[in-house]
């Protein structure tokens, strides 16, 4: 269920200062996501859509200091709550208020992309994948990334699964695809969902 910029601001704006507060435990599965994406120190990384920036200290870990993370968001409040738990610079990462859509990065500048709870929230997921695309260098990979799968959030939200969801496999597949990206694994546990592609040449 894609939405536009607006409800997306809106919609996390409201709640970006209790959010860390309301899912405390999810650090280690955020840690665990990132050292999927095979990052090496040196690499560039976004984080797309970074909220609070839970993600952004592991993959500061991950790149270490000779490294570059960016964390992009919509909303100005989850922004803020980002640089009040102390997730920029150095211990985290350079932190832009932008539409994932419409980034303010050069073709091919970036390693990798992490995605936590994100293609729900494109706009036009091709559109917006394809923009990630865009600024990872080929053989570059993209994780997009649940604390928990897709049925317990459904469940937690009072909802089924349904096919046209987004995030099955079988439709995110071909999205990718059109989008420049190759799923290459695929995981929707209750514990967690991770689909990691990367970016064709």
């Amino acid at each position: 269920m894609s939405d536009d910029p607006t409800h997306v601001r809106e919609f996390f704006g409201a709640r970006a200062a209790d959010w860390d507060s309301r899912f405390p435990d999810d650090g280690p599965a955020y840690a665990a996501a990132v050292g999927e994406l095979g990052l090496r120190p040196g690499d560039a990384v976004l984080d797309a859509g970074c909220g609070t920036g839970r993600a952004l200290p592991p993959l500061r870990s991950a790149v270490g200091a000779a490294g570059t993370v960016i964390g992009a968001d919509l909303t100005p409040e989850m922004i803020g709550e980002a640089v009040a738990a102390g997730r920029a610079g150095e211990t985290g990462g350079t932190l832009l208020l932008t539409d994932v859509g419409r980034l303010p990065v050069r073709d091919g500048a970036l390693d990798a992309v992490f995605g936590a709870g994100l293609i729900s929230h494109l706009a036009e997921p091709v559109d917006g994948l394809r923009e990630l695309a865009r600024v990872v260098r080929p053989g570059g990979r993209l994780a997009l990334f649940h604390p928990i799968g897709r049925s317990a959030l459904a469940a937690r939200h009072g909802r089924q699964i349904t096919p046209d969801d987004l995030r099955a496999e079988p439709r995110l597949r071909p999205l990718l695809a059109e989008a420049g990206w190759r799923l290459v694994s695929y995981v929707d546990e209750d514990t967690r969902y991770l689909a990691l592609a990367v970016r064709e040449g």
